[in-house]
């Protein structure tokens, strides 16, 4: 680690790094939920290709970091403390939606806990209001209704021209191809999630001028990488339950259908540099596969849960990241 370091910078790199990890299991079931409820993959085999290509990822681009880094918040909120309140309100709330097995966003966790913590320190004017609209609040909304679109065009097409096709050479075909599309769909994930606690740790250098730019150094980029790996193999099996069982019954065909469109709305996402939530496309994804069946073969109050989750998670973290803030202040952190 680089000379210059003080606690509370150590710190925030300690706890950006297990957000990372627990980012990887809780969003684990994002790679892996459809193609091991297919059984096209053992959990074992699946774990293992998610995390290298998490792995992997996470290494390509840094445009999501940069807009972590300074697209969030003013920085001259962007302290020590600040940043520091957020990593811990986006853990508090990962954790409580993976005890219970709800999907919410890892990245908006994060977000939400960023907003809350630079509110508390500077007011609701630290908050890039038009930078939270147009990268993170808008792409909320709209990423999963992509998802849900592509997954249903996707699936009517795959059904339009395949109706005649042998059941089982069909098949064994999209069982190859879901092998393919879940590799996507990991490194997709790592493109865009594990760009979150490379921004959050670029702040803080920043901040703590220990780098010039909001550049995220190859330290950055690697450390994070490995965390999110690490905890992809760790795996997260509520979320996986409800992820790859409780939507709707999957074959190989649906979790390839599902997979591809998810993925491809990632990775357009990430090239824009927008920090979307992975578990918000892929469900979306696999809502619209299941409503190409029609209403009845998708788990509805399922889609319910979830949206509340999603919706909850920004101000949930929000005041976790505030009241950290509060409480760090208290013991003048």
């Amino acid at each position: 680690m680089p000379e210059g370091f003080g606690i509370l910078l150590i710190l925030i790199v300690v706890f950006a790094l297990a957000f990372d990890y627990i980012n990887g299991f809780h969003d684990t079931a994002n790679a892996i939920a459809t193609v091991v409820s297919t059984r096209v993959l053992t959990p074992l085999q699946a774990i293992v290709m998610a995390a290298g290509l998490n792995f992997a990822g996470a290494l390509i681009a840094t445009r999501v970091a940069h807009t972590i880094a300074s697209g969030i918040i003013e920085s001259h909120s962007a302290t020590e403390t600040v940043v520091l309140a957020a990593i811990i309100g986006g853990i508090v709330w990962n954790l409580v939606t993976w005890v219970f097995g709800i999907p919410s966003s890892s990245s908006h966790a994060l977000i939400g806990g960023l907003c809350g913590a630079g509110a508390a320190h500077g007011g609701l004017a630290a908050v890039q209001w038009k930078g939270l609209l147009n990268k993170v609040l808008i792409p909320l909304v709209a990423s999963p209704v992509l998802g849900f679109l592509l997954g249903l065009l996707v699936m009517s097409l795959i059904g339009w021209l395949f109706h005649n096709a042998h059941p089982r050479r069909a098949g064994e075909a999209f069982r190859n191809l879901q092998r393919l599309s879940a590799a996507a769909m990991a490194f997709s994930h790592g493109q865009n999630d594990a760009q979150k606690s490379m921004g959050v740790i670029t702040l803080a250098l920043f901040t703590h001028g220990i780098i010039k730019k909001t550049d995220v150094p190859l330290w950055v980029m690697i450390v994070c990488a490995l965390a999110m790996a690490a905890g992809t193999a760790a795996g997260g099996w509520r979320i996986i339950r409800t992820m790859g069982h409780k939507i709707m019954r999957l074959d190989p065909v649906n979790g390839f259908a599902a997979e591809a469109s998810g993925a491809t709305v990632i990775l357009a996402a990430s090239h824009f540099g927008m920090p979307v939530s992975t578990t918000h496309v892929i469900a979306g994804s696999i809502f619209g596969v299941g409503a190409s069946k029609g209403r009845h073969a998708v788990r509805w109050s399922v889609a319910q849960r979830m949206v509340t989750a999603w919706f909850l998670t920004i101000p949930a973290a929000a005041a976790v990241g505030a009241a950290s803030y509060a409480l760090f202040t208290l013991v003048h952190l």
